[in-house]
């Protein structure tokens, strides 16, 4: 089984750090799934209010199914993310881990 890693990278409004920190803190609690090896925030290193989340699944079929799983209060989270950043600043990568032998 081949894992995904998903990542986003968006910069946030310039007030908006500590709002931003009260709800990724909330959504990581809500992210415990047996779908979800791991999930990390991590801010840019040199960019202030650059941040970028990095999910782990543990299978192509685990990230397949993970907006099926979304809940009612996943959804109003990832809503406020996205009040919170720069309009156009969102970019989304999607790695495949290569079985190398």
């Amino acid at each position: 089984m081949s894992k995904v890693i998903f990542t986003v990278q968006y910069e946030l409004k310039p007030d908006k750090k500590e709002e931003y920190l009260s709800v990724v803190k909330e959504l990581k609690n809500l992210l415990k799934t047996d779908l979800l090896e791991s999930y990390a925030v991590y801010e840019v290193k040199g960019k202030p209010n650059h941040f970028q989340e990095v999910y782990t699944f543990i299978s192509e079929e685990a990230y397949d199914s993970f907006d099926d799983d979304q809940n009612e209060r996943m959804n109003i989270l990832i809503s406020k993310l996205t009040e919170m950043t720069v309009e156009n600043s969102t970019k989304y990568t999607v790695l495949n881990e290569l079985q190398v032998s």
